[in-house]
């Protein structure tokens, strides 16, 4: 049955067909996607005009759409031009975090603009998502294809049609409102419509999230679409503007800057690991985590980077985030991660009904890492807050006692034994990255009380810091292998290792630690990518090479002055990221991503490798001192 609408646009009201891209094993790679948010969640997007990774309304939310993780279960929103032969391409908006999805063919091209408005704090709207799909030239027939699965896939919500729109709604209080140019047929869970447009002949999509009782909240003319759009190109170049980088590589540090403020919340100040859950480490394998939580870790990291580029705002806000959950822990102890509004992270959970990446099951929602001890967390924590502070606002007195408290009890527990950086799933150890960032942790809060004048124990912060030093020679340099250890009692190295030199423990050129890079590289590193570890962790089978890894090592490299090769490697690496410029967590033997995306450890690692590899190529060797 076929519709005219009032735009003379031809609509097939029939409902399409679901075999095509799902036969496939994996029918849309990790790698090709996009992603957009409104600093609230975020939305994959992948090449072929699928959106099928969302988590609504906030990025540590239930899923709606996951068909990344289950083509034929999860659920997605599918823009399908049938254009024959046509080649597709995706590009962002120069500066922003919009998304272009292009396809050219002989008879007719098209394009579908993907973003997600900030809207503002008195909006009727909790969060809404824009799509607005164009034919550029002749002629093409469109597929429409909408099928939320709620809560992680477990529910199909119901469907109600109104005039212009569809109201979608769950028993478990989701009350959504999709907005359509053109008729959307209701049937077995899903919106499908099969449209024909010519050359200049658009449509718009908007999903709103409602509040109950705000269903005759104002339906948005193709007017105000086009000033939203404007408006958020508008905001992601002003944002992308302030960046102080001007060196070599800027579009790949720009593209990373964007991709990290995505994981940021405006409302919290708290900052995610990854935009997704599930996505596997291992092909087929069982490490599929969920990243969607803030950890002290990669927060703070992040917080370093973006200070880097000169962004402040973020670091303040974190910084505020981070100490409100030092002054509520119990005497200084701290999670290694939170939900984003800083409550604990929900328990680890399987959810056996998805299919999962490849068949990696089983797919994760929470994770069970949130109650391991790692102490590395405070010194990242310390380091960024000091960093912050050195160059930006000054911490609040409230907030220096809870940082006082969190030193206090590192000096009480930095010999304690724990899980570690890499988050091992077996008996805890005395980590040489741990004992590394308590030391970080005491010495970054003894400059910070210097500079700042702040009343704080330095005799016995300065004896912790002193017999942390001496017990990392003593208990973690190996004499007889001319390194250092991973672990105490071990003989192995980790990627961990290469923080040494970059948090100026030691000397980038020590003898001691230039062996300890070398044998890095000998054991550990496949070219340009460098793996964590190579025994057993613990974990049924193996893992990739660890991309964050791979971008310290070549800041290590840079460091040591071995800047030809620090370049070849960084280039290469380049190379490996996505179409967009985007990265995972890992990659495999070919180069093909693994784990979480984006992920922000990547990302900024990226960001701190270019930023030092740039000024010493340019013989401009001074950088950020403690």
């Amino acid at each position: 049955m076929k519709r005219i609408d009032e735009n003379g646009i031809t609509a097939d009201t029939g409902r399409t067909s679901r075999k095509s891209r799902h036969t496939e094993e994996i029918p849309r790679p990790i790698s090709e996607h996009g992603v957009i948010g409104n600093l609230k969640t975020t939305a994959l997007v992948a090449t072929d005009g699928t959106i099928d990774f969302l988590c609504w309304p906030d990025l540590d939310s239930p899923s709606m759409f996951c068909a990344l993780l289950d083509p034929e279960n999860g659920g997605g929103f599918e823009l399908a031009p049938h254009i024959p032969g046509a080649r597709p391409i995706q590009m962002y908006i120069p500066d922003t975090n919009v998304l272009l999805t292009r396809w050219l063919g002989d008879t007719g091209s098209a394009e579908v603009v993907d973003l997600m408005p900030l809207l503002s704090e008195d909006s009727k709207v909790q969060g809404r998502l824009i799509r607005r799909l164009k034919v550029t030239r002749g002629k093409a027939k469109i597929h429409v294809r909408c099928w939320p699965r709620t809560d992680y896939a477990r529910n199909t919500p119901r469907f109600e049609q109104a005039e212009g729109a569809v109201f979608i709604t769950d028993d478990n209080g989701l009350s959504l409102r999709l907005q359509a140019d053109i008729p959307l047929d209701l049937s077995e869970g899903e919106l499908t419509a099969v449209i024909n447009l010519k050359e200049g002949e658009q449509i718009d999509f908007v999903l709103d999230d409602l509040t109950s009782d705000e269903k005759e909240a104002k339906r948005l003319t193709t007017e105000d679409i086009t000033a939203q759009i404007k408006d958020t190109i508008h905001y992601w170049q002003q944002w992308a503007g302030h960046s102080s980088y001007r060196g070599r590589w800027r579009e790949s540090v720009n593209r990373s800057a964007l991709a990290l403020k995505l994981l940021t919340s405006k409302q919290y100040g708290s900052i995610a690991a990854a935009a997704t859950f599930g996505l596997p480490e291992a092909p087929g394998g069982s490490r599929n985590w969920d990243y969607r939580a803030s950890w002290i870790r990669d927060a703070s990291f992040t917080v370093y980077a973006l200070m880097r580029l000169g962004y402040q705002e973020e670091a303040t806000a974190f910084t505020k985030w981070a100490a409100d959950r030092a002054d509520i822990s119990h005497r200084g102890r701290l999670e290694i991660m939170y939900k984003l509004d800083g409550s604990r992270q929900v328990q680890e959970a399987d959810l056996d009904h998805l299919a999962g990446y490849g068949g990696a099951q089983p797919v994760r929602a929470g994770n069970s890492a949130a109650t391991q001890l790692q102490l590395d967390i405070y010194g990242e924590l310390l380091d960024s807050i000091y960093i912050s502070n050195k160059y930006g606002e000054a911490i609040s007195h409230r907030d220096w006692l809870g940082i006082c408290d969190v030193v206090d009890h590192v000096c009480e527990i930095w010999q304690q034994p724990d899980a570690g950086i890499w988050e091992i799933r077996r008996e805890d150890r005395e980590h040489l990255h741990s004992r590394l960032m308590c030391w970080v942790a005491v010495d970054r809060a003894l400059r910070l009380a210097q500079k700042r004048s702040l009343a704080a124990p330095f005799g016995r912060w300065i004896e912790t810091r002193n017999a942390i030093t001496q017990d990392i020679w003593e208990n973690f340099w190996n004499d007889e292998k001319k390194h250092f250890v991973k672990a105490k009692g071990s003989t192995e190295v980790d990627g961990a290792i290469l923080m040494m030199p970059l948090v100026r423990f030691i000397s980038a050129t020590d003898p001691a630690w230039l062996s300890t890079l070398d044998v890095i590289g000998e054991q550990l590193a496949d070219d340009s990518m460098v793996m964590r570890y190579k025994d057993a962790d613990g974990l049924d089978g193996d893992e990739g090479s660890f991309a964050t890894c791979s971008f310290w090592y070549v800041e290590c490299l840079a460091r040591a002055g071995r800047l030809p090769e620090a370049r070849f490697n960084f280039e290469k690496l380049l190379l490996l990221g996505n179409h967009l410029g985007l990265y995972a967590e890992e990659f495999d033997c070919k180069g093909n991503f693994l784990g979480n995306f984006p992920q922000a450890f990547t990302h900024l690692a990226l960001i701190s490798a270019a930023f030092y590899l740039d000024r010493a190529l340019d013989g401009r060797y001074g950088q950020w001192r403690a």
